[in-house]
């Protein structure tokens, strides 16, 4: 093993040989695995070599350290790039790095979170850019510690609107510790990239999204440099560096030519490369540590948190009390909330005016606000993203790649199903549930009342994984009182006598629908049972398994949802197994709902007071309801 110099920042013409040694262990690696992206990761090389050993400032001994700069891999098939560059810097040993792509490495096909040094997943391209710029507003905001966000983006996923949406936000938060490396290598996975070498085009979109464009020859070391240290000085401008790069670099067969993407190189061609590039070296850069530093706010200071309490009866709307319990929740200095421009709907408003320093506003970029709320947690902050429901599909990639990472975001969506009334289709989540539910560690919850809101949204805060908070439209009674406890995975039987001959289930609106059927048909002498599932993942089914046995195995299930993987798919798939599963109406929206008044909708939907009743004679024989 040879040491470059510990005691000063290498020269850069030691660097060549770094660089040479990255794409030698990548070409490496991806034969030995039989698969994975050689190319891709030669052509950044050379830039990467001279941030580690020269700009980069990160304790691998220590990840933990606060005061670490941030390295993310946008373009995470570039991982023969990435394991490398931890082999040269002393993080993993040559052996481990052999064990690429195989079943029991962490040193999977694109880079996880089970690396200690991999702040987020990624590989699905156009997210790393997006999440940096997250962790770039905790930096200039919340920690107010000078460490660096770089990022490495391919120019095949330049065409992803995500990625401009993240300049946009970053110029406008003047986030000038964060710098954007774009690797221009032209080819993408099937041929030349919308701009191929037009550097120009790059400029002049990075410059109109009000960012600080620096050209470059990518394997030119002193052009490498003198970027770097501009964008390392800082302004209030964020930095992307525009490197025009070869794909292949290194190795004379492919340099340059198309249908080499995702393939590594036949053992014979690896030696080739190998030894065209200057055989298999052992070489290891000292990475500069970072600077001391405390953050300015304690992460994990947990103050008491005086929560808004509500008289039973009153009406209130549970995105009212969301927002009321988000602003309380601020007395806990790590809890910050983001927005798409809604919040006087969605309430998250009442943080904002409570915390303005700590709320970001997103606009209507759905995609930038999950990824901000990403950012902010790989900083160990508590982010609450809020929207409509229904506008979380727009960034739902970015959900399912949080779950990747182990993420923990709380996400609230408003305005949920037909209840919203006279917008229309276009605005009503009717498939929020289903979709969230799907997401790997997601929790998703559907209060009914304003105080069990509260009480979740209190406990949004403390659970690891992605959760879900579907909240409504409309204001409806208080059904609890202020001391009530909701565990997650708990429900509340509302309505419960030994003479129950059925059970509704219902959560949101249709708690309230069911209760108001349950008393119509108590007054028929008909008795049934009552279920709030506020929790619909993990769903109580100990209660509800009860339930069955105690009310003849008839289930009501109500839910202003399509009938797929909402309420009833939850409960159904929760008892399917059992000896002797619930016989059920599930009642759901079914056809496409038009504008209308919410009673209107409920009605057509069928998922009204009249509807429910109705399935209570069909379920326990028309005789029996009077």
């Amino acid at each position: 093993m040879v040491m470059l110099d510990e005691r000063a920042i290498p020269g850069l013409d030691a660097l060549h040989d770094v660089a040479q040694q990255l794409r030698v262990d990548g070409v490496r690696i991806s034969t030995k695995a039989g698969s994975g992206h050689p190319t891709s990761s030669m052509s950044a090389a050379d830039v990467i070599a001279v941030l580690a050993a020269r700009h980069l400032r990160y304790d691998f001994a220590d990840p933990a350290n606060p005061n670490n700069d941030h390295l993310i891999f946008s373009k995470g098939h570039a991982s023969p790039l990435l394991y490398p560059l931890y082999k040269a810097v002393g993080a993993v040993t040559d052996e481990e790095l052999l064990t690429y792509r195989t079943i029991s490495s962490r040193l999977q096909g694109h880079p996880t979170p089970v690396i200690p040094w991999v702040d987020v997943a990624t590989g699905s391209l156009g997210q790393g850019l997006p999440i940096a710029v997250g962790v770039a507003l905790a930096g200039r905001y919340l920690d107010r510690l000078p460490y660096h966000v770089w990022t490495l983006c391919g120019d095949s996923e330049l065409a992803e609107g995500s990625v401009w949406e993240a300049l946009d936000k970053a110029s406008y938060y003047r986030l000038g510790n964060l710098c954007a490396i774009f690797d221009v290598n032209r080819l993408g996975q099937r041929g030349p990239t919308e701009y191929e070498w037009d550097l120009d085009v790059y400029r002049k979109r990075v410059e109109g999204f009000g960012c600080r464009p620096i050209l470059i020859d990518g394997h030119d070391l002193g052009q490498i440099d003198e970027a770097l240290s501009e964008a390392r000085a800082g302004s209030d401008h964020p930095t992307v560096i525009i490197a025009r790069t070869i794909k292949g670099k290194g190795f004379s067969e492919v340099e340059n030519k198309d249908g080499w993407h995702g393939k590594p190189f036949p053992p014979e061609m690896a030696e080739r490369a190998i030894a065209e590039m200057g055989g298999v070296r052992d070489l290891r850069i000292e990475v500069q540590r970072p600077d001391p530093g405390t953050p300015a706010i304690n992460i994990g200071e947990k103050p008491p948190v005086s929560l808004p309490r509500y008289e039973l009866g009153a009406k209130v709307a549970t995105r009212k009390a969301y927002g009321d319990a988000l602003a309380a929740l601020g007395a806990r200095p790590d809890v910050v909330a983001l927005d798409g421009e809604v919040g006087n709907s969605t309430y998250s408003e009442e943080f904002q005016k409570a915390h303005p320093d700590r709320f970001f506003e997103m606009f209507i970029a759905e995609q930038q606000l999950v990824a901000s709320a990403v950012g902010l947690s790989v900083r160990h902050y508590i982010p609450f993203a809020s929207t409509f429901a229904a506008f979380f599909t727009r960034a739902y990639d970015f959900i399912r790649m949080a779950g990747i990472s182990q993420s923990s975001i709380r996400l609230a969506g408003s305005h949920a199903g037909v209840e919203i009334g006279a917008d229309g289709p276009s605005q009503m989540a009717l498939e929020d549930l289903s979709s969230m539910r799907s997401v790997h560690t997601s929790t998703v919850l559907y209060p009914s009342d304003a105080v069990s809101a509260a009480k979740l949204t209190e406990a949004m805060a403390d659970l690891e994984g992605i959760s879900f908070m579907r909240t409504t439209r409309g204001a409806y009674p208080v059904l609890y009182g202020n001391d009530e406890q909701f565990p997650i995975g708990g429900s509340k039987v509302l309505r419960r006598s030994d003479a129950d001959v059925a059970t509704l289930i219902g959560a949101g609106v249709t708690l309230h629908i069911c209760l108001a059927a349950a008393d119509e048909l108590a007054g028929s002498g008909v008795a049934v049972r009552v279920i709030d599932c506020y929790s619909v993942k993990p769903i109580d089914a100990v209660t509800l398994r009860e339930a069955s046995q105690q009310t003849g195995g008839r289930f009501v299930i109500v839910e202003d949802h399509y009938p797929e993987g909402g309420l009833g798919a939850a409960v159904m798939e929760a008892l399917a197994l059992d000896e002797h599963p619930p016989r059920v109406e599930h009642l759901a929206v079914r056809g496409l709902p038009g504008s209308g008044s919410p009673s209107d909708l409920l009605a057509q939907a069928g998922i009204d007071q009249p509807s429910v009743v109705a399935a209570v004679a069909r379920i326990t024989g028309a005789g029996v309801v009077a």
